[in-house]
């Protein structure tokens, strides 16, 4: 197993420590828990990209890792009610639609060519910020009023990428009409 593999593996592992630090109410050590999970997918990337060890598991691994903490961050603050259940029903839909999608791609025996896309990658750092600022409210002033506009943003960017998302999923399937 590579070295980035075994630091996603970790965070992976990570996942449910964060999740009892929430359900216990200690917040700061769940932002602790989030920042070394940040750091190290940024780590992972570096070390995978500069000793030349990418890996297919690791391809599959990292963005896995990625779901599984802020899908467990997003269920644990919203059951503290800390996040509102829209927002966290909307991000977990998105991710599930996503992988439906494989599936029925992957049955149907269609070439299956995942290709992030920029709007996705901007959902999944909105949804890191919008988890670091619900954890960070005890400790920055004034910061829950600006709440309600990262909620929305987050929302419009997990939207934004479902969509292209399902553009791609109808070009994979021939379903889509190309636009001349």
């Amino acid at each position: 197993m590579t070295i980035p593999n075994l630091i996603t593996t970790m965070r992976i592992i990570l996942a449910p420590i964060f999740v009892i630090y929430i359900i216990n109410d200690e917040l700061i050590n769940g932002l602790v828990i989030l920042i070394i999970t940040g750091l190290s997918d940024g780590i992972d990337g570096m070390v995978a990209r500069l000793f030349n060890q990418k890996s297919k598991l690791g391809s599959y691994l990292d963005p896995l890792a990625d779901k599984i903490i802020l899908v467990s961050a997003f269920v644990a603050l919203s059951i503290r009610g800390f996040l509102p259940s829209w927002l966290t029903v909307m991000v977990i839909s998105r991710d599930i639609l996503i992988l439906i999608g494989i599936f029925v791609l992957f049955l149907n025996e269609k070439k299956i060519e995942i290709r992030p896309v920029v709007s996705s990658k901007i959902t999944t750092c909105l949804q890191f910020l919008t988890v670091i600022l619900v954890l960070s409210k005890d400790y920055v002033s004034d910061l829950a009023k600006y709440y309600p506009f990262v909620f929305y943003l987050t929302a419009i960017f997990t939207a934004a990428s479902f969509l292209q998302y399902t553009h791609q999923w109808f070009r994979m399937t021939g379903e889509a009409k190309d636009a001349n």
